[in-house]
């Protein structure tokens, strides 16, 4: 069984930084992407950013610049580092990862529980 657990969210003003963290367990054989996505209220889940195992990284136009993205390999953990948040970036923030474990034969994606992100104005 393969659990994402994240942490980091919290509260915090305008212009202000958070850092998410979101580690993979369980019996894991290989990971490939890893990614984080966010949901506001009433709004579709978006990707924010993903990191591929090679380290290739893509971004959120709505975000590149302030947030950066990184992976620690040989602990199966992604962060997401938030600079110069705005109001906008509220949202639940979910941890994503394609996931070959020892019970599949192919890459399966999971999902964390979602960590709250409130940015006051």
């Amino acid at each position: 069984q393969v659990q994402l657990v994240e942490s980091g969210g919290g509260l915090v003003q305008a212009g202000g930084s958070l850092r998410l963290s979101c580690a993979a367990s369980g019996s894991i054989r290989s990971i490939n992407a890893m990614g984080w996505y966010r949901q506001a209220p009433g709004k579709q889940r978006e990707l924010v950013a993903t990191i591929f195992s090679g380290g290739r990284t893509n971004y959120a136009d709505s975000v590149k610049g302030r947030f950066t993205i990184s992976r620690e390999y040989a602990k199966n953990t992604v962060y997401l580092q938030m600079n110069n948040l705005k109001p906008e970036d509220t949202a639940v923030y979910y941890c994503n990862a394609d996931i070959l474990s020892g019970a599949t034969i192919t890459y399966i994606g999971y999902w964390g529980q979602g960590t709250q992100v409130t940015v006051s104005s």
